[in-house]
């Protein structure tokens, strides 16, 4: 049993030294996957291990037979996604969560796990500048924090209509209605789908050229009905990174008495800068909200935040009890009363370690450096002969189109071939994505390990690949 042990403690030490030469790898070049997942598969293919294996060799097989499908969100000039850094600091905090095994589902099974994610709740309102009386639930990201925000918002709509939808479901329940933005991301709707709202039972608003709401049609569908209403705003639209005016439309909301919803993914740590906070303007004033650590606080994955104004409606809509589940002191907060699992990671571990490192200026700095550096990259693109940039920057989020033609088809395939070689003269990744009708290659700048030089060396290997195909055109 002991040397069971310690080549397990030896395996963890390997696991270690693998992570690091990883990383270091990464942080000199972009890496794009040699194998494909049909190939990782076949390499993988093996009956069911009838036996135990040796620690350390089962460390070095997943390493040898992950390694070659691995892409690398954290490396510098990797902007296809948005996705953050994953930050050494945070992922060395992740290998102590690992190791230390909380359950943070409650205060008693694990005292420094809901301490430590307590305390990382009150600095994220905080940072985010967002009433301080708020509840928070630590979750694995925006998709469930939508999810949490959006199960509040039912919750305290159908009360008006003196509905417990929590005991009896949503059979004969009073109706809602749901207004959203034309542009709105997907998981939105996938929430509405989780909730029973129906992910196309909903009013949806038009938009201007970046994707914000109009509160003139805003206004207009909030007068169409008197059935409670729960509307969802953006900020930080995930290709053009704009926000819906909220200085317009929250007061609106707040006068016909609907819940306004923010997905804000990314974008709410817009409020961290004092630069950028007017990029949000009014966005204070909704009633819940959602965002990601892992995007521009730079956690490892997973970590979200669902925040919540009316915490009764918030605690009505996600705690659970039984018999074998201690009840928490009035005074401590218990975890599990704001997400909805019980059993869950200690992610306020790593969320803790990350603001410590970064600091309120670091990480309003970070935001900064990176918005400067996305516009900078947009100007020189669009300098190029036959790159344009398709809207103006706002945050961190642009989009260019290859061709300048006026031939819709060829643009598309100019565009996709480009966005293909760039991806494999591998020194950025970029990806392709679809906007009013047409392909382009969508940038997303949110890594603190992205530099302007890591910008300069990304424009000019577009300018390679364009040539690439232009040549071969």
């Amino acid at each position: 049993m002991a040397g069971s042990e310690d080549r397990s403690f030896e395996a963890m030490r390997l696991a270690a030294r693998i992570a690091e030469e990883f990383r270091r790898e990464i942080a000199v070049a972009e890496r794009t996957p040699t194998s494909s997942y049909a190939e990782v598969i076949e390499g993988l293919r093996a009956p069911l291990p009838e036996s135990g294996g040796d620690a350390v060799e089962i460390i070095e097989d997943l390493n040898r037979l992950a390694r070659e499908g691995l892409r690398s969100p954290s490396a510098p000039r990797f902007f296809g996604w948005v996705m953050g850094g994953s930050h050494l600091t945070g992922v060395a905090a992740d290998f102590l969560t690992s190791a230390w095994g909380q359950n943070t589902g409650n205060v008693q099974v694990s005292p420094s796990g809901s301490a430590f994610e307590a305390v990382v709740v009150d600095w994220i309102l905080e940072l985010l500048d967002l009433p301080r009386s708020a509840s928070v639930g630590v979750v694995t990201g925006a998709t469930v924090a939508n999810f949490v925000g959006l199960a509040a918002a039912r919750s305290a709509q159908l009360a008006k209509r003196s509905w417990d939808v929590e005991a009896d479901g949503l059979y004969g329940a009073p109706p809602l209605r749901v207004l959203i933005g034309a542009d709105a991301h997907t998981t939105v709707y996938g929430a509405l789908k989780f909730l029973g709202l129906g992910a196309k039972r909903v009013r949806e608003i038009a938009t201007d050229d970046l994707g914000r709401m109009l509160p003139s049609d805003f206004e207009r569908a909030l007068g169409e009905d008197d059935a409670p209403a729960i509307a969802i705003g953006q900020c930080g639209q995930i290709n053009t990174g704009a926000s819906d005016p909220f200085a317009e439309i929250a007061p609106m909301a707040r006068e016909a008495g609907a819940w306004l919803h923010v997905d804000s993914a990314f974008g709410l740590w817009s409020r961290s800068s004092p630069k950028l906070k007017h990029l949000a303007e009014g966005l204070d004033l909704a009633d819940s909200w959602a965002v990601d650590g892992h995007k521009w606080l730079q956690t490892p994955y997973d970590c979200g935040f669902a925040i919540v104004r009316d915490v009764e409606a918030h605690r009505r809509a996600m705690s659970f009890s039984a018999s074998y589940l201690p009840v928490a002191d009035t005074s401590e907060r218990n975890p599990s009363d704001y997400v909805p699992e019980l059993s869950r990671r200690a992610r306020g571990f790593a969320a803790w370690a990350m603001i410590r490192q970064l600091g309120r200026d670091g990480i309003a700095r970070m935001v900064e450096s990176n918005v400067e550096v996305a516009q900078a990259m947009a100007t020189s693109m669009a300098e190029i002969d036959g790159v344009e940039l398709v809207c103006p920057v706002e945050l961190n989020q642009f989009m260019v189109r290859i061709g300048q033609t006026d031939d819709i088809a060829e643009g598309d395939r100019l565009t996709l071939a480009t966005v293909e070689q760039l991806q494999r003269d591998a020194v950025a990744f970029a990806g392709p994505a679809q906007w009013r009708g047409r392909w382009v290659i969508r940038f997303s700048v949110i890594s603190a390990a992205t530099t302007p030089e890591d910008g300069d060396m990304t424009v000019e290997a577009l300018r390679k690949a364009w040539e690439t195909v232009r040549n071969a055109n």
